[in-house]
């Protein structure tokens, strides 16, 4: 979004960011971004990057501290850092092996709304996380975070910004479409 304001300096956008899938059409979006298998089928979706990841971690000293899980399971013999969804209910970290899908209700002391205060308490070795890989890829790149259960981890359906098809879209609506068709081409 930046570069498309820094190359259309007359257009404004206005964005909204909601942990609920929404109506785009119904609230009045151009637009709308959610993981391809999410995509209503009546849309036009632009994948915007590579298929995306989940990935659990845990800081070098929790893992000389507590050991490391080598499945799943055995995140129940250790401190998880658990997450509430926008709809208060707590994630179930999911996880896949062979083709068999696995979902686990992590036990831990702390449950958080924020992958950003999530990350600084699994830094702080105060338990395992489940991130998205690009929230935590310049911390496993440092060696402050370790990989767990990577070979139970599939890749997820890319993000692809959305919307509906329309007969006449605006001169800006076509250049915003057209910037991130260009992007996700250069990315891939």
């Amino acid at each position: 979004m930046l570069p498309f304001l820094q190359r259309f300096p007359a257009v404004a956008i206005d964005l909204v960011t909601e942990g609920r899938l929404v109506d785009i059409v119904g609230d009045g979006f151009d637009f709308g971004i959610r993981s391809r298998d999410l995509v209503p089928s009546d849309m036009i979706a632009v994948p915007l990057g590579p298929p995306r990841r989940h990935v659990v971690v845990a800081a070098p000293a929790y893992v000389a501290a507590h050991g490391r899980p080598l499945v799943p399971p055995d995140l129940h013999a250790h401190e998880c850092i658990r997450i509430r969804l926008p709809n208060g209910a707590l994630l179930h970290w999911r996880f896949e092996k062979d083709g068999r899908p696995l979902q686990i209700d992590v036990p831990g002391r702390l449950t958080l709304d924020e992958a950003s205060l999530s990350r600084i308490a699994v830094l702080d070795a105060a338990g395992i996380g489940f991130f998205m890989e690009s929230d935590v890829r310049d911390d496993l790149a440092a060696g402050r975070l370790e990989p767990v259960l990577a070979d139970w981890l599939p890749r997820q359906s890319p993000l692809c910004l959305y919307y509906p098809g329309r007969r006449h879209p605006s001169a800006a609506f076509t250049a915003f479409v057209d910037m991130a068709r260009a992007a996700a081409k250069a990315a891939a």
